[in-house]
């Protein structure tokens, strides 16, 4: 059986996605880049060593939209906070390799999931961080049941979270991977940019 790519992401509407990014852009604007960066995401992720599963939000609109390719098969977030619905995936997905990504990190390559799935045969848990003290990726081997503590006490979108989640794995071994930025802010997306400027070669003279 394939390992599974969940990536979870929400309807780009506009004032229900990238708020605090539309707070700077305007939340058409917000919508828009979050659109077409899942859009570029799944372009690049699509890979036929793993099966992709969109984890949608909200449950009814996103299941039956129409923004989001066909090919891949969707599955409902449901309620509760960020740690009940990974949760419920982790737990509820048939057997086998599980890794989980949000859909608002740029510049994630098909070479970072391959890494974590790797990863995956020597270690029980992979996380790759994030420089806020969070993680942008998550992935459990799921040789057995997870943790009853998976999730607990985490203090989502703050800089305890990563710290949080380590504790809730207990004694899981547990692998790091790439850092990586999510956006959240005009900052997030200006400093993408300024990247993206540096990392273009200099033009011949």
């Amino acid at each position: 059986m394939k390992p599974t790519l969940v990536i979870m992401l929400k309807e780009p509407r506009p004032g229900r996605v990238k708020t605090r990014l539309g707070r700077g852009i305007g939340m058409v604007g917000a919508a828009w880049w979050f659109r077409h960066q899942v859009s570029s995401l799944l372009r690049e992720l699509a890979d036929p060593h793993w099966q992709i599963l969109l984890a949608v939000s909200p449950d009814v609109d996103g299941a039956k939209s129409r923004v989001w390719p066909a090919q891949f098969q969707r599955i409902q977030q449901g309620r509760g906070d960020l740690g009940d619905r990974m949760g419920r995936l982790f737990r509820g997905l048939p057997a086998g390799p599980v890794v989980i990504i949000g859909a608002d990190i740029p510049n994630i390559k098909r070479s970072n999931i391959r890494a974590a799935f790797w990863v995956l045969g020597q270690h029980q848990a992979v996380i790759g961080p994030a420089p806020d003290g969070g993680y942008w990726l998550i992935g459990l081997k799921r040789v057995a049941r997870p943790p009853a503590t998976l999730f607990e006490g985490v203090r989502w979108s703050s800089e305890h979270a990563l710290a949080d989640t380590l504790k809730s794995l207990g004694t899981y071994s547990v692998a790091m991977i790439e850092t990586k930025q999510d956006v959240d802010s005009v900052d997030d997306l200006r400093a993408l940019r300024s990247n993206s400027m540096r990392d273009v070669p200099n033009s011949p003279c």
